[in-house]
């Protein structure tokens, strides 16, 4: 059976292929990926990390963010890994530092301070880091805590709030060793603790230790994670893995 047009049906086709034609290229384009910047300052051993803690963390994303466009950077890099340009282009800003802190240039420190107050952009701090520049001047304290002692104390992290986006799909579990960072913590209130822990010291006595704290600064969310020593091969363990992959979807609101 032969089917017919009318002429100004086919007209009309024409019009909306060429009018499709017209169209800019973005139309077409697939989404962006959502991006993640891993920073790390380079100082961690090569017998533990090879690739340096944030790839080790980055490692880790290759199964649990498939669809993220994850970026290596560091302060050995041009504008220290973090210029505006590469900010406003990422979603969560996640960094370790311990040695270096005062190497990172003041201009580095505010434009992630606005990225993250004005942007929405996550940011993510990790052990030692929370002496880091960026993340003090989020808190605006001291961001000390009690003591500082790596001693052989183990610690028991526990999910204390199972229903936070960042415990989903986490168990409690153990650390066999830890620099433990003993309370208080000098930082603003924090909006939740999803991570709780007990440090066991090496005389079997028992101290409280927050292992995850969240706070919305402004536009962005911030989550501070106690574990993360350069000589401890935390980064590597599933759990953690686990916790690094949910803390940046969650600051991404995602």
């Amino acid at each position: 059976m032969k089917t017919s047009i009318s002429r100004r049906a086919a007209l009309g086709l024409g019009a909306t292929a060429a009018a499709s034609a017209l169209l800019p290229l973005e139309t077409w384009a697939a989404p962006a990926k959502h991006r993640v910047v891993v920073w790390s300052e380079g100082t961690a051993p090569k017998e533990i990390y090879s690739n340096d803690i944030n790839g080790a963390i980055a490692d880790g994303f290759k199964k649990s963010l498939p669809d993220w466009e994850v970026v290596l950077a560091g302060i050995d890099d041009p504008d220290q890994g973090a210029n505006e340009e590469s900010l406003k282009r990422t979603d969560v800003l996640m960094w370790w530092g311990h040695k270096r802190h005062r190497e990172v240039k003041d201009e580095v420190v505010e434009a992630i301070f606005k990225r993250v107050n004005e942007g929405g952009m996550g940011f993510i701090s990790l052990h030692s880091s929370h002496f880091s520049k960026p993340y003090k001047r989020l808190m605006g304290t001291k961001c000390s805590w009690g003591e500082y002692k790596a001693d052989g104390t183990s610690v028991s992290v526990t999910v204390k709030e199972p229903d936070h986006p960042i415990c989903q799909g986490v168990k409690d579990f153990e650390l066999p060793k830890i620099e433990r960072y003993g309370e208080p913590f000098a930082v603003p209130e924090p909006e939740a603790v999803p991570l709780d822990g007990q440090y066991t010291k090496p005389d079997g006595t028992k101290a409280p230790g927050r292992m995850g704290l969240c706070w919305t600064i402004g536009k962005g969310r911030v989550f501070y994670f106690t574990p993360g020593h350069e000589t401890y091969d935390d980064f590597f363990r599933p759990e953690v893995q686990l916790i690094m992959a949910n803390a940046v979807k969650w600051a991404a609101r995602q």
